[in-house]
């Protein structure tokens, strides 16, 4: 199988004054395309660190991140900002998304950013709309969505540069129990009919049951790593 995402001895410390916090220690990972892979644990042990880490939004205090064989600590700033636009998707637990644009404008801006065939980039970011079911919403702005047509615009911009790697920090934490459900349903038909990968940092128990892999943190470690 295609490994997309390697981890080695990554190790997370914040500093601040004379005290240290070390979040993240010696976490080793590997992820194949086309996983659905759980980050849980309590609050504190480093999941939403992790998912910064490896999407290159902050860089470890030691080890490795791999994606797609490429080690991206080793690229400058400018160049890993160039990296993330293309190859990694985010999605957090709000949105957002900009109030001035609408839908589609919204899924569009990732895609101007990376310097794309506007034509191109705008054929896909209809076909995505299309595809999580928001064709007749394209025009609309976000006030004049449902939070969970929202987030489903925020997954749909997550995808426009068709990614290597999507993360979600607690996607539907902000979504009451049918969004939530519509959106990993949604997650999962994403992961069937594109071959998307994705981690996800959750406490939902219905995602975690359904999803490919599960892995519990546990005080900056990796307690447990086992396939549904």
């Amino acid at each position: 199988m295609n490994k997309i995402l390697s981890t080695r001895n990554l190790c997370k410390t914040y500093t601040t004054g004379p005290v240290e916090v070390e979040v993240l220690k010696s976490i080793d990972l590997d992820l194949n395309a086309g996983e659905i892979v759980i980050i849980m644990g309590p609050s504190g042990v480093g999941k939403s660190t992790l998912l910064h880490v490896v999407g290159g939004l902050d860089r470890p205090t030691a080890g490795e991140v791999l994606i797609d064989g490429e080690n991206i600590f080793v690229l400058k700033e400018k160049e890993l900002a160039v990296f993330r636009n293309k190859s990694i998707g985010f999605v957090f637990q709000f949105h957002h998304l900009l109030p001035e644009f609408t839908a589609l404008e919204n899924v569009l801006i990732p895609g101007m950013m990376h310097r794309n065939d506007m034509a191109i980039v705008e054929r896909r970011a209809r076909h995505l709309l299309d595809v999580i079911g928001l064709t007749s919403r394209i025009g609309h702005k976000p006030s004049e969505l449902s939070g969970g047509e929202q987030q489903r615009v925020a997954v749909a911009r997550a995808l426009i540069n068709e990614p290597k790697l999507v993360l979600a920090d607690e996607p539907t934490g902000n979504l009451d129990k049918q969004n939530s459900l519509a959106l990993y349903e949604l997650i999962l038909e994403l992961n069937k009919k594109m071959n998307q990968t994705f981690i996800i940092v959750t406490h939902n128990e219905l995602m975690t049951s359904r999803a490919g892999r599960v892995i519990e943190l546990e005080d900056g470690r990796i307690k447990n790593n086992h396939r549904n």
